[in-house]
């Protein structure tokens, strides 16, 4: 039976070892911040180093190597030699939203996947949770969490421009939320190019340009940031939003289903003064 030691038990270290209790690893005793860590690996398989990120080489430094004991980081940007002098090193890193303990252990050994480099015993736990276990090479790291982060945190503050543009009418955050789970079931099954759908991938840039004057200057940039995002995905030509007219003949004017009280009322005379993606918002 394996023994693995947590050195910074924030919520990802509390998820960890309740994940590796639950599948029969024993779980010696957290080290926090202010405690001695000469010795933290005596008596273990496995320290998994899960301090924030600038942490890690100080903390890895402050342990002293054994032959017998694999060191291993959580962080998904970081390689491996911030785990130094260490001779058995490896980077674990779940691909998975941990807001705390017990969701986090949940996810943990449910499937999840992780990105791991080094020693063999990082898949070793990645298998004995039930994960799937994947390399990323060290100069490739930076990209892949950034990948990650957006693929998370970016969408959570998508959601946060979601619930304030739906509460200026009304609407509350909840009536949106199966449409976020339709949205994201789709990219599982088809992929994100065939998931597409709205203004963007049918070329509608006058309902675009609508939605640009409705959400007001606080909102407006990281839409039009989105819209071009999706341009690109549906391998569209941006127009010059200061050319489009929504009431026009080409298919910016009210369509059926559409309601021209809804219409935005400020003039069309003073658009957002440049092409979807550019930097500055008039």
């Amino acid at each position: 039976m394996r023994t693995a030691r947590v050195i910074g038990p924030g919520r990802v270290g509390r998820a960890l070892e309740r994940a590796l209790a639950s599948v029969g690893w024993r779980v010696a005793p957290a080290l926090r911040r202010g405690d001695d860590l000469q010795g933290a690996a005596d008596g273990v398989d496995l320290v998994l180093v899960t301090t924030t990120d600038d942490a890690i080489r100080r903390v890895a430094a402050a342990v002293a190597p054994r032959s017998d004991v694999v060191v291993a980081h959580c962080s998904g940007a970081h390689s491996l030699d911030v785990l130094e002098p260490h001779p058995r090193r490896a980077s674990i890193h779940p691909l998975a939203s941990i807001p705390d303990e017990r969701i986090g252990a949940e996810r943990l050994t449910d499937g999840c996947s992780f990105a791991v480099d080094g020693d063999p015993l990082a898949e070793e736990l990645v298998g004995a949770l039930g994960g799937r276990a994947f390399r990323v090479r060290p100069e490739d790291r930076v990209r892949y969490h950034a990948a990650a982060v957006i693929a998370s945190n970016h969408l959570v503050a998508l959601l946060g421009q979601v619930e304030r543009v739906a509460a200026e009418v009304g609407v509350p955050l909840d009536a949106y939320l199966d449409l976020v789970s339709q949205t994201l079931d789709n990219v599982r099954r088809l992929g994100p190019g065939a998931a597409l759908t709205g203004p963007v991938a049918r070329g509608d840039w006058a309902t675009v340009y609508r939605h640009l004057l409705a959400v007001g200057p606080a909102e407006r940039h990281a839409y039009e940031a989105m819209a071009s995002q999706a341009s690109r995905l549906a391998g569209r030509d941006e127009p010059s939003i200061a050319g489009l007219d929504p009431t026009g003949p080409d298919g910016g004017g009210p369509r059926s289903g559409d309601d021209p009280e809804g219409a935005p009322t400020a003039s069309p005379a003073t658009p957002p003064r440049r092409a979807l993606g550019s930097e500055a918002v008039a």
